[in-house]
């Protein structure tokens, strides 16, 4: 059993958040080390959901567990190279929140089922239909790989007044 790690997650604004990431090509060790950090990081944030840019891994990767229930099996989930196939046209809207974006939250609407495919820690293809949470969570995540954040899908007004808050916790953080 490897020791997994911590890893600090990136705090908006920060450029590597607006960045769009690389494809990963090799699928090594380091890249199962990755993962299995960043599901605990996720776990213990605790979030759902965390892109590799979040904590400052410019590749496209992706880490999420939506099982929220107690009792049911925890299903985590590591996505790389992940692309939307295809898009419901029906909607729906979550009051959505991000590890970067701490203790704010907006309603965001996004297509209420979407198709994945993705590459698997061993380099196979998978693919998925995600629905519900699932759906909105992957998408999100998938954002963060092309550089957009939930807040860009706001008035800019909501989102100003977001990004002011930010500033002042990261000055608040780097006083601590």
């Amino acid at each position: 059993m490897t020791q997994m790690t911590i890893r600090d997650i990136i705090i908006h604004p920060d450029p590597r958040l607006k960045a769009k990431t690389d494809e990963v090509s090799d699928f090594d060790a380091s890249l199962k080390t990755l993962a299995d950090d960043m599901l605990e990081t996720m776990y213990v944030a605790p979030g759902i959901g965390l892109a590799a840019p979040q904590v400052g891994i410019m590749k496209q990767m992706l880490v999420m567990d939506c099982i929220k229930e107690d009792g049911e099996a925890p299903r985590p989930m590591v996505l790389i190279n992940p692309s939307v196939t295809w898009t419901s046209e029906e909607c729906s809207t979550y009051e959505e929140g991000c590890l970067s974006i701490p203790d704010q939250y907006a309603d965001v609407e996004r297509p209420a089922e979407v198709d994945v495919t993705w590459q698997d820690l061993n380099g196979e293809t998978q693919s998925e239909r995600f629905d519900g949470l699932w759906a909105t969570c992957v998408q999100h995540e998938i954002d963060h790989l092309n550089g957009k954040l939930f807040i860009d899908y706001l008035k800019p007004l909501k989102r100003q007044m977001i990004t002011r808050k930010m500033k002042k916790l990261k000055r608040e953080l780097a006083r601590a």
